[in-house]
C-alpha cells in the first residue's frame, strides 16, 4: 500500500513517500526508503514493484551522474525529466518497469518543479502530485489546503496532514514516512514521521 507525493512551494520542492517495504500480506522491513537524491540538487520519489523500483532510480542516478562527468555540467531537472520519460518508454515495448515516478528539482535559471512520470511513461510538470493507494487521500487534502507560493513551513504542515489523513482512513496504512525537499541549498533529508520503529527492534 504505497504512497508517495510532493509538491512546490515558494523557493522548494518537497517529497514524501512510506518506508514500507511489503509483499502480499508480509511487512518486510519499515526503514526503506524510497525517495533517492540523484544528485546535488535532485530528488526522485518512486513507487511500485521493489525490483523495478530499485533498479530503475540506480540506473537513472548513474547515467545523471555520468552526464556530468563527461560533459562537466550537470543535467536540468526538465532535461533529467525527459530522461527518465525516454527510458521508460523505450522500455515500455521491450520489458517494461513497474515503477511510477516524482522527480523533484532546483535549478539556478527556473527554480523548484516537480515532475509527474508513471510506468507507461507518461510525463507532466505539476505543483502536486500523489501515487499509491495514499493518493486517494493525499491528493485531496492537497486540492482543499495546497496554494502557490508556500512557505516550508505550511508544506511541511500539508504533508502532515496528509500522513494523519492516510493514516487514519487507509486501511493497510503504512506507519512511517520520509520528507526530503531540495531548494537552493540543495537535497536533503527533512525529517521522519515514525509510529513504528525498525522491526529488528521490537520485542517479540
Amino acid at each position: 500500500m504505497e504512497c508517495v507525493f510532493g509538491l512546490v512551494g515558494n523557493g522548494f520542492s518537497i517529497i514524501a513517500a512510506d518506508t514500507s517495504a511489503v509483499n502480499s500480506i508480509l511487512v518486510h522491513k519499515s526503514n526503506e526508503d524510497k525517495v533517492m537524491i540523484l544528485d546535488s540538487h535532485k530528488l526522485m520519489g518512486a513507487s511500485g514493484e521493489a525490483g523495478d523500483r530499485v533498479q530503475f532510480t540506480e540506473y537513472v542516478q548513474k547515467n545523471v551522474a555520468l552526464y556530468q562527468f563527461r560533459n562537466g555540467i550537470p543535467l536540468s531537472t526538465a532535461a533529467t525529466a525527459n530522461f527518465t520519460r525516454g527510458e521508460l518508454a523505450t522500455a515500455l515495448r521491450k520489458n517494461p518497469y513497474s515503477v511510477n515516478i516524482l522527480l523533484a528539482g532546483y535549478d539556478k535559471e527556473t527554480g523548484p518543479s516537480l515532475y509527474f512520470i508513471d510506468y507507461i511513461a507518461t510525463l507532466h510538470k505539476v505543483d502536486k502530485a500523489a501515487f499509491g493507494y495514499g493518493a486517494y487521500f493525499a491528493l485531496s487534502m492537497m486540492d482543499r489546503h495546497y496554494h502557490s507560493g508556500m512557505s516550508l513551513e505550511e508544506a511541511t504542515d500539508l504533508v502532515d496532514k496528509c500522513i494523519l489523513e492516510i493514516r487514519s482512513r487507509l486501511v493497510v496504512a503504512p506507519p512511517n514516512f520520509v520528507i526530503k525537499i531540495v531548494d537552493k541549498d540543495g537535497a536533503r533529508e527533512h525529517a521522519w514521521r515514525e509510529s513504528i520503529k525498525d522491526q529488528s527492534a521490537v520485542s517479540a
